[in-house]
């Protein structure tokens, strides 16, 4: 009987009281602009007449590990709202024997210059040309290992868009991409006469920095090694959707918590400051370019004590910049994607929607856009639950603020 009138109870209250609860959204609403029902994506890159780019690393998902079937390849052209096609071409795609050197032991990279391995991320510049970014590193078709890279692996290629050919490719040695490195995400500033690439190393294995490349010589090099700034923080747990995002290092062995260091990164708008942030971190930091550009005696020196924290910004992947100085980023814990303004100093939300889980890269378009691909990364198969993603996996845009544009359009 207690039961009885206690359950009647309890729903007399839940229909007198319209408790205040979360709307779930926030800022302008999601476009969608494509899907994808085959292969994992990560990359977005939007050129100027709208041609969409992107790209699906085999160093995240072995399901993208090239396995000689015309159906798999690691960088591609949107095609439709459903479709992607390799790109540059279907050959650069098709790494002869696979993106893994097996007579190697373990099994280690490819080291083919001419071939595109495991591409992590795709970024058109300020002069409309696309820059693929090849970690030279894939899983094993099993998931058991991410294997070392070996030199003529990872490497940085430049396609002309308007020939669709390549132009230029800058391979790095292994004092740059060290075998466990893992390049993650770049940015280039070709303002006022300067021709620089800046690159994150997120290695949740090795030793985490930013990798800068002169696009005249072709050289590079690194600074912030290991600095603080650059590397997750002890025993770091986010949480998205509600659930706990621990990574399983291999299949069988115990859980860990998650270690991907700097990853995001994005060049203030007057090429003045770089703007970074590990996965495994909720701060924002920042470092003059001038200091990583110095390649003195002190030079690393100066970088770290050139380091800035801006604070918390939530748990972030890709960084953008718009004409207005604004950096966007994730916010995964929030369903959302939040901007810093170094005008004025806080962190906003800029958009929030329940679709959103894991915004994974973006891309600010000369059409007043913000592109990002969302892929339930933290659903995926190196998460302690287990491959929970359900396909497909999407593109979305949203209209900047005030007019704001691509940085140099």
């Amino acid at each position: 009987m207690f039961a009885v009138i206690f359950a009647a109870l309890v729903g007399l209250s839940s229909a007198q009281y319209d408790f205040v609860r979360d709307p779930g959204v926030y800022g302008p609403p999601l476009e969608t602009v494509h899907a994808f029902f085959n292969q994992w994506p990560t990359g977005i890159a939007v050129s100027q007449s709208g041609r969409i780019f992107t790209n699906f690393p085999g160093g995240l998902d072995p399901a993208n590990v090239y396995n000689g079937s015309n159906t798999v390849f690691t960088a591609g052209e949107l095609t439709s709202v459903d479709a992607e096609e390799p790109y540059p071409s279907r050959e650069i795609n098709s790494p002869p024997g696979g993106a893994i050197n097996y007579t190697t032991t373990p099994p280690s990279g490819a080291n083919y210059p001419n071939y595109l391995l495991g591409v992590q991320s795709v970024v058109i510049d300020s002069r409309d040309r696309l820059w693929i970014l090849d970690t030279g590193r894939v899983l094993l078709p099993d998931g058991s290992a991410l294997v070392p890279s070996v030199y003529g692996g990872p490497k940085l290629i430049g396609v002309d868009l308007s020939t669709n050919q390549i132009f230029q490719t800058i391979l790095f040695p292994e004092t740059v991409a060290y075998p466990d490195s893992y390049l993650n995400d770049v940015r280039f500033d070709l303002r006022n006469g300067a021709s620089t690439a800046y690159i994150t190393d997120s290695s949740s294995e090795g030793r985490n920095g930013i990798v800068i490349v002169d696009l005249g010589t072709g050289e590079s090099w690194r600074h912030l090694n290991l600095d603080r700034s650059v590397r997750s923080e002890p025993q770091f747990l986010p949480f998205v959707w509600g659930q706990p995002i621990y990574m399983v290092p291999a299949p069988g062995e115990p859980i860990t918590h998650l270690s991907m260091g700097s990853d995001g990164i994005a060049i203030s708008a007057d090429g003045e400051h770089l703007y970074y942030g590990p996965i495994g971190s909720r701060y924002l930091y920042s470092v003059p370019t001038s200091l990583l550009n110095d390649r003195s005696l002190t030079s690393e020196l100066m970088a770290q004590q050139g380091v800035r924290s801006h604070g918390q910004k939530g748990v972030s992947d890709g960084f953008e910049t718009d004409s207005e100085g604004r950096i966007y980023m994730g916010n995964m814990e929030q369903n959302g994607i939040v901007f810093y303004d170094p005008r004025n100093g806080p962190v906003n939300m800029f958009v929030r929607d329940p679709k959103i889980s894991w915004a994974d890269t973006m891309s600010v378009a000369t059409d007043g856009y913000l592109y990002f691909t969302d892929n339930q990364l933290g659903f995926g198969p190196l998460t302690y639950l287990g491959d929970r993603r359900k396909r497909p996996f999407a593109v979305f845009r949203v209209p900047l603020p005030e007019g704001a544009t691509k940085v140099g359009s």
